[in-house]
């Protein structure tokens, strides 16, 4: 009986503890919804506002163009801030609606979105949810829309042929195969115009991964020898031998170009597809690891080799890179001005060729 008496107090704790914990929740819920709302509030004036704004600019420089009269003018403007004084208006009175809501209900149902499961449990929610109780909500949080998104960003894929840059060589003497020597570049970047009422001028900036193959001419391979990274003639004949560098690069690029500006009447873009555009900049990084494969005949049997070393290659990766094209297809060109080995005697360089592709 007393251990009856025991659980069946602390039962009634628990529930009135959970009931207390519950509503604390929901008061914090409505406080945060309150500052969200009226934080839209201010940020729907502000865009109506902008877009009068703009709308004035824009008359005014017909005016000054001589294709629209004063007359005209003022008429335009009179009717562009009527309608949206109205706006404002009207997008005041939503919000007050949500607040008035959420004074009197403690939520908003106007502001759920998607699809929500809710789980009751030990005690009846504000929509008499049971205990155990699971529902399913669906509805629509609007959101209003940034009136200038100065920053966009978006991922891009290079692929093309790769070799190397020796000191006193040309490309035609490389000691590596042209078309079987080939770079990947994966990155995500952002890009921020420079100046606020233009985007002839772009930062873009982010996050890249390279992948940089070499094929050595000549059925030869690389060897660390303890104190330089030499190639040398591999005794069996070699079906494949392939040199690879993996990169983790921050790249950089001023871009130049035009853009079109697309306005409506509560937000503006800047839109730079199917334009000319032009990137030049560099990168820097750590290099993640050398490999390299092999493949050749062994008393009647083919054998694959996988070797994975340090090759004495450079840690630090940096260098020289540029792009030009139209639309999301460029030229895309990559120099690193370490040397890809670091005690050889000859300076060798990596060096890239080939298409980028802006996934915008």
């Amino acid at each position: 009986m007393k251990s009856l008496i025991t659980l069946s107090t602390a039962l009634a704790i628990w529930i009135c503890s959970t009931g207390f914990i519950q509503a604390q929740k929901n008061t914090d819920w409505t406080k945060n919804e309150i500052e969200k709302l009226n934080i839209l509030k201010e940020n729907a004036v502000k865009i109506e506002k902008e877009a009068l704004k703009s709308k004035i600019e824009n008359i005014n420089k017909k005016v000054s163009e001589g294709s629209v009269s004063e007359t005209e003018a003022e008429n335009l403007k009179k009717a562009a801030a009527e309608k949206h004084a109205l706006n404002i208006d009207n997008r005041i009175a939503i919000f007050d609606n949500q607040l008035a809501l959420i004074d009197r209900n403690g939520m908003d149902s106007t502001k759920i979105t998607g699809t929500a499961i809710v789980f009751g449990w030990g005690q009846e929610d504000v929509d008499n949810d049971l205990i155990f109780g699971v529902k399913v909500r669906k509805g629509s949080r609007g959101t209003v829309k940034k009136y200038d998104r100065r920053t966009t960003s978006d991922g891009y894929i290079a692929v093309g042929f790769n070799n190397v840059a020796t000191s006193g060589e040309s490309l035609e003497d490389s000691d590596f195969k042209v078309a079987g020597s080939r770079f990947a570049e994966l990155g995500w970047t952002w890009k921020t115009r420079v100046f606020d009422n233009s985007n002839w001028l772009r930062v873009r900036y982010g996050l890249a991964f390279q992948f940089n193959g070499l094929k050595p001419t000549d059925n030869r391979l690389f060897v660390d020898t303890g104190e330089q990274t030499e190639l040398q003639t591999y005794p069996l004949n070699l079906k494949k031998s392939k040199f690879r560098m993996d990169n983790l690069v921050i790249p950089i690029h001023f871009e130049f170009g035009p853009s079109k500006k697309i306005e409506h009447d509560d937000y503006f873009r800047y839109v730079t597809r199917d334009q000319f555009k032009f990137g030049i900049g560099g990168y820097g990084g750590i290099n993640l690891g050398a490999r390299q494969k092999l493949k050749f005949e062994e008393n009647g049997e083919n054998q694959k080799q996988k070797l994975k070393t340090n090759y004495n290659t450079n840690n630090f990766i940096y260098g020289l890179s540029a792009y030009i094209g139209w639309g999301a297809t460029s030229i895309y060109a990559k120099y690193d001005l370490n040397t890809i080995f670091k005690n050889n005697a000859v300076d060798q360089h990596n060096v890239s060729l080939g298409l980028r592709l802006d996934l915008e």
